[in-house]
This record gives structure tokens, sequence and C-alpha cells, in this order.
């Protein structure tokens, strides 16, 4: 049984002021294995006036000193990363392959930041200025539960080269990965208020996150609605924010696919981490030409896919987080049913032979019409809408109508032709003929997806303010200036 009843602050694990208790269950089971005690506001004070106390140390610190903070927090979160991969497979059924991917990405963030930060030029010549690139203060970082070692990891990459202090806030959804990932970050040896990390509700921890004058920058990612919320509350102390958020992206199959090699592909964009991404690819448009042959296609391939226990490699969907997502996954399933689209796979309920777990039916729709709440929502869960369309400009023409703009992925047997409609995809991001990121190139959305870029030079520059010095070269220039 896990118990965590504790937030990092100042360099040190120290019981939290707060009282509310929550209860950690095992999706695949349901069965509970562990408490978590939330922190509450007070916590939140004592972590930021702690992370202030750090700043002027970290936005003094050199080049090569940030480089040594990466290199040791790469080694701690590497030595951890088996704990990682476990802890996301218990605490929210992450698939084996998913859950190895990301316990090694973790300590990725470090080691590709600090290779990053060696050529970076802090200091620049434009005309008779020189722009210096400043930390622009304390952060505050806030996870989500899908990807939270990732994103405490790769956030908290940029804030370290950039010269930022930080406040970590994971979900509170997500505290069995918070917790693993905490234990290396203390092992690192960082200066003490550096880094720290606490769970709690974003009524309050959140919101004095988000409205407390001694945090200059908010990294979010999360909800949409959410993300709204803090960048309102963060507008009276004008705080940058960075902030990833909800998408429904749309996978372009244009007609020309080789359909055998590139469905199962896009399945597993719209499946990925059981459908709990942001940038699943669950608008999947086909040429109508070509969709009776691409519906058998995903037919066939949904009914192959292995879903359950989340260790066993073979597995392709695990159980959704919670229950609340379960249910919310169904109420989207019979709104699709009831708006008329087509059941090609899956439907509500459990998979046969399930009676516990949050398990769900991997479900792909047919005959969606692009105005349909599946078509629409951010559903969360391995739910597919297959949309048809007639020509090339038809289909960028569906794939741009969203209010969202993460990513998009473009299949064609013709790179160039790909290219070119990759170019006009309202979205941060598009993957061409694959389905793995870059991740030192900047990611980030447009529309209602989000504001600003994380990862690589750009996230890093996500947390630094310039400032321009122009100095006069002679006496003349003074007296002229006079």
């Amino acid at each position: 049984m896990w118990s965590i009843h504790q937030s990092y602050i100042d360099g040190a694990f120290v019981p939290v002021q707060g009282s509310e208790r929550i209860d950690i269950a095992n999706p695949a089971t349901e069965r509970v294995i562990g408490t978590v005690t939330l922190a509450n506001r007070d916590d939140a004070k004592r972590a930021i006036a702690a992370a202030n106390r750090a700043q002027p140390g970290m936005a003094g610190s050199t080049r090569a000193q940030r480089i040594e903070m990466l290199r040791r927090l790469e080694a701690a979160v590497l030595a951890h990363t088996d704990q990682i991969r476990e802890a996301t497979i218990e605490e929210y059924g992450g698939p084996l392959a998913r859950s190895q991917w990301v316990s090694n990405y973790a300590s990725q963030c470090f080691a590709s930041t600090a290779q990053m930060l060696q050529d970076y030029a802090f200091e620049r010549r434009l005309g008779d200025a020189t722009v210096v690139m400043e930390p622009i203060g304390v952060a505050g970082l806030i996870a989500p539960w899908n990807s939270t070692a990732g994103s405490i990891c790769s956030k908290l990459a940029s804030a370290i080269a950039a010269g930022c202090a930080s406040v970590v806030k994971p979900s509170e959804l997500g505290p069995l990965q918070a917790q693993v990932v905490t234990e290396a970050l203390h092992e690192a040896g960082l200066p003490d208020g550096v880094v720290n990390v606490l769970l709690g509700r974003g009524g309050d921890v959140g919101d004095e996150i988000a409205t407390n004058p001694g945090i200059a920058k908010i990294s979010f990612t999360g909800s949409t609605r959410t993300g709204k919320r803090i960048a309102r509350a963060g507008l009276d102390t004008m705080k940058r924010v960075s902030l990833a958020l909800s998408g429904k992206s749309a996978t372009v199959v244009l007609d020309d696919a080789d359909l055998a090699s590139v469905l199962p592909l896009a399945l597993n964009a719209a499946f990925m981490n059981n459908g709990q991404a942001c940038v699943a690819g669950t608008r999947l448009l086909i040429p109508n030409v070509r969709m009776a042959q691409a519906i058998e296609h995903l037919r066939a391939a949904v009914a192959a896919m292995r879903v359950g226990d989340p260790r066993d490699a073979a597995t392709a969907v695990g159980p959704l987080a919670s229950q609340a997502q379960f249910e919310r996954v169904q109420h989207f399933i019979r709104l699709g049913l009831a708006q008329g689209a087509t059941l090609v796979a899956g439907g509500e309920g459990r998979p046969e032979g399930f009676v516990k777990g949050w398990f769900v039916r991997p479900t792909v729709f047919a005959d969606v019409r692009n105005d349909m709440d599946i078509a629409r929502e951010e559903i969360f869960g391995p739910v597919l809408s297959v949309i048809g369309y007639g020509d090339e400009d038809e289909a960028v023409d569906i794939a741009n109508d969203s209010p969202y703009g993460l990513q998009a992925y473009v299949f064609s047997s013709q790179p160039q032709r790909a290219l070119r409609v990759a170019s006009r995809l309202r979205v941060g991001s598009v993957l061409v003929n694959r389905i793995g990121p870059e991740l030192i190139a900047p990611f980030g959305g447009v529309k209602q997806s989000g504001i600003g870029r994380e990862f690589g030079v750009f996230g890093m520059e996500a947390f630094l303010e310039p400032k321009s010095i122009a100095i006069a070269d002679s006496p003349a220039q003074v007296a002229q200036a006079a």
C-alpha cells in the first residue's frame, strides 16, 4: 500500500498542512492501493517562498552549473526508470510499451536539454544593442495525470536550463508517478528550494500558484477549460503562461496511401495511451472512394487488438485511468450512436469477459459528420471517428474545421504531396508518415489547443525574457542624445 502524506519543499520531504485524503485505485482491478493527503494553500505559499529564496542563486548560476544540474537530474531519474514504469502501469493502466517509453523519456529530457544548452547564445548583438536573455523568475509547473513523469521532467529541464527555480504541481490523480519522480529529483542534490513539488487541488494549490505574485511564469499541460482559468487568474500579476491544452487531431490519409500499412499506424495514433493523449489522432479522414476498403481493414485490426492487463506486452489497450473517465467514454459512445454514426467496432460496456476494471471496448465509428459531438469533443479514450472526404481540398477543410489545433498526421506514398498538405493544416505540429514525435522540436498548439511552445530551445526560451542594452560608444553620441 502506498502512503503519500508529504510535500517536497526547500530540499526536504515535509508533512503537508492539508487534511483532505483521497484513495489511489488500480484501474485494472479497482482495488485501493494507497492513500494521499493533499497539500493546501498554505503548503503552496511555503513552496513559493522557498523557490523565491532560491531564485537569486539560480539566476546567477553559470551555464556550466546548469548543465551540471541537468546531468545530475538525468542520472537520478535514469536510476528510477523501472520504478517510474511500474508506477505508470499501476496508477493509470498505461500499457507496458507506452509506460516503458515514458519512463525512458523522463531522463532523456534532462540529457537533451543539457546538450542544447551547451551552445545556446544568451547574449546577441542587434544593431547598437546587446540583447541578454535572462531568467523570467520562479516558475509554476503544472503537470497532467496522463503523462505525469514526462511532463514534470520536460518542464523542469527547461526551467533549470533557463535559471528558474520551480514549484511543481502534478495532478492529484497522478500521485504515484509524482512520488517516484520527486524522490529521484531529491537524490540529484540540487540547491534547496530550486525544485519544490506538492500534490493538491486546483482550487487551492493551483489557484495560489496562478495568483501569487511570487510566481512569474506558469507552464500548464491539461484541458482547455482549466488552462483558460489559469490564464485569467494570472492576469492581475501579468504572469507569462505556456498552455499545452486539449486536441482533436486529424489523421489525413491521402488517396495514394497504402491502407494495409497506414491504417495500423492510424489506429495506434488514435488509441495511444489507451486513447488518453491530447495528441491522439481521433478523427480519421479517408477518401470516399476508398472508404469501404478502409472500414474492412479497421474492423479486422480492432478485432485483433488485445484489451487487458497493461503489464502484458501483447496488450494494446489497457484500462482507463478512473471510473469518471470510463463513464465519460461510455457517454460519448452512446452520443455517437444517437447522432447517427455507424458502429464499426466496439461499443458500450466492458469487453467480453471483463467484470472488473475500467476497461472499455476500442470503438470505431463510420459515417461520422464533422459536426457530431464525437468529432468535435476531446473524448480521451479509445474512440475513433472515421470521416469521408472527396478531394484533397475538402480533406484540409475538414481537418481545419475544429476549435483545436494541436497536432495532425498525414499519410501518403508521395512525401512531397504530404508535405504540401501538412503546410495547409492549422496545427502546432504535423507528423508525416510517422506517429513518433521529434522531442527537441517545439510542441504546442494553436486556436483552443494552447499558447506557447515546449521542448528544446523553444521550450527553454519560454522561461527567458530578452533585455535590450544599448550603450553610447563615444562622448559625441552622449552629447547628441542629450
